[in-house]
């Protein structure tokens, strides 16, 4: 899958479509996601089997707004189209992999389970 810029056109074609998608929302004026995005871009490169997208909220803001984006770069990790980690803020190389295993390790069943048990509480 490698690196892929989405776009609202394309977003929930790419992202419903991929066990793991991790999505980077960037501006090119931010100092910080230009220092993160070689690191993003080597992830990416060493991940095949994960969708790496890059959401330019500048040309994005639909999407960006959906998320509630406040502050760039921020990360949100979905699996099976569920969102199970977000953070504003660069990442290192280490901790992007940890979590990437992290993510792997989920058991889905139980997520979902916990979606339900948090939602019938509201």
């Amino acid at each position: 899958m490698a690196l892929e810029n989405l776009t609202a056109e394309n977003f929930e074609e790419k992202v419903l479509n991929s066990d793991i998608a991790i999505l980077d929302f960037w501006a090119p004026w931010c100092g910080s996601c230009r220092q993160f995005a070689p690191v993003f871009e080597k992830v990416a490169g060493e991940n095949p089997d994960i969708l790496f997208g890059k959401v330019n909220t500048e040309e994005e803001q639909a999407l960006a707004g959906h998320f509630r984006i406040q502050s760039i770069p921020t990360i949100i990790i979905l699996r099976e189209g569920i969102g199970v980690f977000q953070q504003a803020g660069m990442l290192p190389e280490e901790a992007l992999n940890d979590l990437i295993d992290q993510v792997k390790k989920l058991d889905m069943d139980a997520v979902r389970k916990e979606i339900e048990k948090q939602q019938a509480e509201q």
